[in-house]
């Protein structure tokens, strides 16, 4: 059997920790520089604020309606979910983080007979030692374990706790969940499967394997058909390892000369580079996009992206964001204001063993580069994000004098909450 332990309404439940004050008051949490609604509360989604909402448009859409808002603030949200997780390895034989908010639990050794107590139980010691929900689901594959999650965090009689182990349960659960809610099968395939009349994920397992094959021609298509007919067919080594990362964001403001571009960049590719030292990979392209605000229609428009080889794939920060402003030096253009830009790592393989190229002459460097990787990782879990951070990271500003002060972050986030948990400024005082 395997498992899937999904935290309800997950940034909102981190905010909540803290403020006990926001229980059943509508909450929404913002995108980066308080853009757009990323996450709602249950009382936020009952008053009908949308995901995606911009938030200049909630005051319009929801006059004098109290609602409680906040900047998203993922050095408190990774670390409550790091709290999670460490629960969910202590509970279970075998797990696998699959995002922020996810893990996927392999259950063997756990008697079936005590799968749907031990769900149960697992919700309320996260409950209890964290303070946040979390709905588990618990099936013969991992298609299925999401559905059932999604059960679970629907209705209580589950108590936050659903398991799908007959055909009768699955049967039912698959005709209640709308075929663009199954787990594999994005929208664009959602969309065909409903112009062929699969409205549920039912109406798509009842059709014949053949006839799946030929419509879609796709393995992955296959695979969820599969699992929704109650076969294990995703192989969790597809779920192990990420091809290929990206972390961009939309600037605060414009930005046209290429110093700041380079701050954001660098900040983009280091955060790649701890990526992939988190699953224990390496990359061996590094590419990165520049471009305008579409929108502003009066100003011109330019958008551009290149990649580059290393010649030794690294995990490195260091040698990832001299690649990445390496790359941005030959994509930027003068006279153009800025809105975007982002950095993808690719060829990503496994940190060892590597092949390292006979002609580069930084590649006796590898070991060295690791270790310091290492060090400031630990610090940097162990005293707040960032605490340690390359040079080229810190954004900038000239101040009358002619002189440079460091800001804190270049993001807009006037609604963030503190960061108790992590950073001594911000622990609770108690009268």
């Amino acid at each position: 059997m395997y498992g899937i332990a999904d935290l309800d309404n997950c940034y909102v439940s981190c905010e909540r920790v803290f403020r006990p004050d926001l229980k059943g008051v509508p909450v929404v949490v913002l995108s980066n520089n308080d853009g757009c609604v990323v996450a709602r509360s249950n009382e936020a989604k009952a008053m009908g604020i949308k995901e995606g909402t911009p938030y200049f448009q909630l005051e319009q859409q929801f006059p004098g309606q109290k609602i409680a808002v906040f900047s998203s603030n993922y050095e408190l949200y990774g670390e409550l979910t790091g709290r999670v997780v460490s629960i969910i390895r202590q509970e279970t034989p075998a797990y696998f983080r699959y995002s922020i908010d996810e893990c996927f639990m392999y259950l063997d050794g756990i008697e079936l007979d005590h799968l749907q107590k031990w769900g149960e139980n697992l919700h309320k010691r996260v409950k209890r030692e964290v303070g946040m929900p979390i709905s588990i689901g618990l099936a013969p594959n991992k298609t299925l374990a999401k559905i059932a999650s999604k059960l679970a965090k629907k209705y209580e009689a589950y108590k936050h706790c659903c398991m799908i182990d007959n055909d009768y349960k699955r049967e039912r659960a698959l005709q209640w969940c709308p075929i663009e809610d199954v787990w594999g099968i994005g929208r664009r395939y959602a969309a065909k499967l409903q112009a062929l009349g699969c409205r549920t994920a039912l109406d798509f397992a009842k059709h014949h394997k053949d006839w799946v094959h030929l419509t879609f021609n796709n393995i992955n298509i296959v695979r969820t058909w599969q699992e929704l007919n109650g076969e294990d067919a995703v192989p969790n080594e597809q779920l192990a390892k990420k091809k290929s990362i990206c972390t961009s964001r939309s600037f605060n403001g414009m930005i046209s000369d290429i110093d700041n571009l380079k701050t954001h960049v660098s900040n983009y590719a280091a955060r790649c580079a701890e990526k992939l030292r988190q699953q224990n990979t390496v990359a061996s392209i590094v590419g990165v996009f520049l471009n305008t605000n579409a929108f502003r229609e009066d100003l011109a428009q330019y958008w551009n992206y290149q990649e580059t080889r290393l010649l030794t794939p690294s995990s490195s920060t260091m040698s990832i964001v001299k690649a990445a402003n390496s790359v941005l030096e030959q994509i930027y253009r003068q006279g153009y204001q800025y809105k975007k830009a982002g950095v993808i790592v690719m060829g990503i393989g496994p940190d060892s063993p590597i092949q390292q190229d006979l002609f580069d002459i930084n590649a006796e460097q590898f070991q060295k580069m690791k270790r310091l990787d290492e060090v400031v990782d630990r610090i940097n879990r162990l005293h707040g994000s960032e605490t340690i951070v390359l040079g080229s990271q810190q954004y900038t500003k000239k101040n009358g004098a002619g002189k440079a002060d460091v800001f804190a972050n270049a993001i807009k986030h006037d609604h963030k909450s503190p960061n108790p948990t992590t950073r001594w400024a911000d622990i609770i005082k108690l009268k």
